[in-house]
């Protein structure tokens, strides 16, 4: 297992680990049971067409944008709108084959498509809307990041700095927790554990402790 460097090691981090899913397998659960089970249907559209076309254009990308409730008015809009469709679907269609490709570990394959979104107006900061872009082109493999995501991570103790490449700890986090999910989250993906992070950060707990009971939109 390949842990990211902001990831304690050993023990430590399976202890981490141990008290995170006891807050995440609840967390998921009550995400379900809240949460529309249509509400995805714009992601699962973009998906799909990614999977056919193996990029993304303008459209989809409007379309996550209102999907990850974010604002479109500003700058970073209007110069995404004005290039061709043709030079958005160029980049994006080697970020998807960045994040399909098998050869990388989750975490490489993370990091090398989040560089190449990185060329397009609004993705040189933040990982909210790339990570929704990566997410829907490889959606059994990425994850969607966000400020209660990581507002989350930190609650349960586990460390995810804001210095550069963190999209790619963040997916080599999640590939980590996945080793020690145990028999309580068995077919569990890295989407299944964001929605978890995601409504866990927006109904916190308390801080992770030692103590075992210790326990924006998708």
């Amino acid at each position: 297992m390949k842990k990211s460097t902001d990831t304690p090691a050993g023990e430590e981090f399976a202890a981490l680990c141990g008290r995170g899913w006891d807050v995440l397998v609840p967390a998921r659960a009550g995400y379900l049971a809240a949460v529309s089970p249509h509400y995805d249907d714009v992601f699962h559209d973009v998906a799909q067409r990614t999977e056919h076309a193996g990029s993304l254009g303008k459209t989809d990308i409007a379309a996550l944008t209102v999907w990850k409730r974010l604002s479109a008015q500003t700058r970073w809009v209007t110069e995404l709108m004005s290039l061709p469709d043709t030079h958005v679907r160029a980049v994006t269609e080697r970020a998807v084959t960045a994040v399909r490709d098998t050869a990388l570990t989750r975490g490489e394959a993370a990091r090398t498509g989040r560089g190449i979104i990185w060329e397009l107006p609004g993705f040189r900061t933040g990982d909210a809307l790339a990570s929704a872009i990566l997410t829907a082109a490889a959606p059994q493999r990425m994850a969607v990041y966000d400020r209660r995501v990581q507002h989350a991570l930190d609650t349960l103790g586990l460390t995810l700095t804001p210095t550069p490449g963190r999209y790619g700890r963040y997916l080599q986090l999640l590939d980590d927790l996945l080793q020690h999910r145990g028999a309580h989250a068995d077919g569990w993906t890295a989407r299944d554990i964001d929605t978890a992070l995601y409504w866990t950060g927006a109904n916190p707990h308390p801080p992770a402790t030692s103590d075992p009971d210790h326990t924006a939109s998708r």
